[in-house]
């Protein structure tokens, strides 16, 4: 028997998945200045999926070449877009680990307090009464932490402003933190735990706007104790530093 021939539409199949084959095998085989424009341009058009593809091959051919650092840094921003929060993270972390000179760490530090900042609670949670000073406040802390040396190692950066204002917020969440675990160990009968917590609020966070009550705090637990004296001192602190703020 004569075997058939394939019809018309067999063949458009078959030559399209060749021509796939093709163009995979080409870009297997393209340099890294090919697969970084790829990528880039992927990025640049809000294809972030196809864009870490590119990066991600790259970085795997080419680790050593001035691209694939670059790359680093485009797939932080790449994830982040994708929302992929963690593995942006990952990958901000791993580039200033592996990166300490490098002129865009700043970048890589400003990306790892921001995707930690978007990971505090936001005013839905108030909406839902979420007690959110009592949240442990991991994620705070680490976001503070990234923007803080930021600012310290890096003052003329361009993200500079936008951490300070961040670590306002951060700032007074931490210290609304720390007055809520000092208050709990006060209605434990907790004193000394509650007047390290308070004492410690203070100090760290001095113009955050908790620290007129970690003072309180402070004042009662001294009295707690029975140190009169250092409750007295304290009181006169407080009404030095708030007596006209009311």
């Amino acid at each position: 028997m004569i075997p058939r021939l394939p019809t018309l539409p067999l063949l458009v199949l078959i030559a399209l998945v060749l021509a796939a084959c093709s163009r995979g095998d080409r870009i297997q085989q393209a340099p890294a200045e090919i697969l970084y424009e790829r990528g880039v341009g992927n990025l640049d058009s809000g294809n972030f999926r196809n864009a870490i593809g590119y990066l991600e091959m790259l970085e795997a051919r080419f680790p050593f070449s001035n691209q694939a650092r670059q790359a680093q840094l485009d797939l932080i921003y790449a994830y982040f877009r994708n929302g992929d929060r963690e593995s942006a993270l990952d990958r901000a972390q791993q580039f200033v680990r592996e990166n300490p000179t490098h002129p865009r760490v700043d970048y890589a530090l400003y990306m790892q307090g921001l995707i930690n900042f978007e990971r505090t609670p936001t005013i839905v949670d108030r909406w839902l009464r979420v007690d959110l000073d009592a949240r442990p406040p991991q994620s705070t802390l680490e976001s503070f932490s990234a923007f803080q040396q930021l600012v310290q190692r890096f003052p003329s950066s361009e993200y500079v402003p936008d951490a300070i204002e961040r670590m306002t917020y951060l700032r007074n969440r931490l210290a609304a933190y720390e007055v809520e675990v000092a208050r709990f160990y006060m209605r434990r009968g907790a004193y000394a735990a509650a007047l390290n917590r308070a004492r410690y609020t203070v100090e760290t966070y001095p113009e955050a706007p908790h620290t007129r009550e970690a003072l309180e705090v402070q004042i009662e637990a001294y009295e707690r104790l029975g140190m009169r004296d250092l409750a007295a001192d304290t009181r006169r602190v407080l009404e030095y530093n708030f007596s006209t703020r009311r």
